[in-house]
């Protein structure tokens, strides 16, 4: 293992405007201690074109192409099992991070040992609750802030690679990145977002710039497939899932006991009764969409 160097995975699948900019910007932001991991699934033709035009691009360590979508589990089992440096990491190729972000996750890592996946912010200004996060915001290490909480998401983050030592790997019954996290904060570990934030550029958040979601045509090319069967079908429902996502992460308790069993049953029940009664408009735990940043 080399101490401080970072290995970053991103996959590409389709949609080869949005990996350009990804792509770019990621290795315009690796320095000499971080290596990028490019996994291509499936048979796009241009879009693994361009994943394979960056293969000698001298941050690129290794280039990946597997003509079966191995989703999210095969990649970073790929990468889990060959990184050689202290920190593991996958930045989405729909996402666009802070030119800082490496240096700021890493340095926070460094002054905290307990920290296990720490990430970036992808949700808008208007998505952030003061009166929700304030409460989750912790001081610890170095000064660090971090708003504490037990998932991020699968995308511009950074964690310890002693955490999958540990906790094990993804696997196909274990395959949402959120769940995996509440798992390394059961076995001990600090998770939660830089503050202030870290931000990420989510691509297919219709308020982001350069977001190709125009209208309710565009929700079958450009949302996941997962995301729609949770209901999704027009640009208000996928703004309805990203602002209950960022009112969940400011809101969830920071004990991973209380987000599953019979304490999540008792929190939705009296989130049911405070809403009946009046005492609070917040949309509470919402099983029409599976947790997830």
């Amino acid at each position: 293992m080399q101490r401080d160097d970072v290995d970053i995975l991103l996959i590409t699948y389709r949609r080869p405007i949005y990996a350009r900019m990804s792509i770019e910007r990621l290795l315009g932001q690796a320095d000499a201690r971080t290596r990028v991991w490019l996994w291509h699934n499936g048979d796009d033709a241009e879009t693994l074109a361009l994943a394979q035009s960056y293969a000698r691009h001298p941050r690129v360590h290794r280039c990946h192409h597997s003509p079966e979508n191995q989703r999210l589990v095969g990649p970073t089992r790929w990468l889990w099992e060959n990184a050689e440096g202290a920190y593991v990491s996958k930045v989405d190729d729909d996402c666009l991070l802070d030119d800082d972000w490496i240096v700021r996750l890493r340095a926070a890592h460094a002054a905290e040992p307990r920290f296990g996946v720490i990430g970036a912010w992808r949700f808008q200004d208007e998505d952030y609750r003061p009166d929700l996060a304030e409460r989750k915001l912790r001081t610890f290490g170095g000064g660090t802030r971090l708003l504490v909480n037990t998932w991020v998401q699968g995308s511009g983050y950074l964690m310890k690679r002693e955490c999958f030592e540990r906790v094990g790997h993804l696997s196909p019954e274990r395959a949402d990145f959120s769940r995996y996290c509440m798992d390394v904060a059961e076995a001990g570990w600090i998770n939660g977002f830089v503050f202030p934030f870290v931000r990420e550029d989510h691509m297919d958040d219709p308020r982001s710039p350069g977001s190709l979601l125009k209208s309710d045509a565009d929700i079958a090319d450009h949302v996941p497939l997962g995301v729609q069967k949770d209901g999704v079908k027009t640009i208000a429902d996928w703004l309805e899932r990203v602002r209950w996502n960022a009112y969940m992460v400011q809101s969830a308790p920071t004990d991973v006991r209380w987000l599953h069993g019979w304490r999540l049953r008792l929190r939705m029940l009296s989130h049911a009764a405070r809403r009946a009664a009046g005492l609070t408009k917040d949309p509470g735990p919402n099983p029409k969409f599976r947790r997830g940043a």
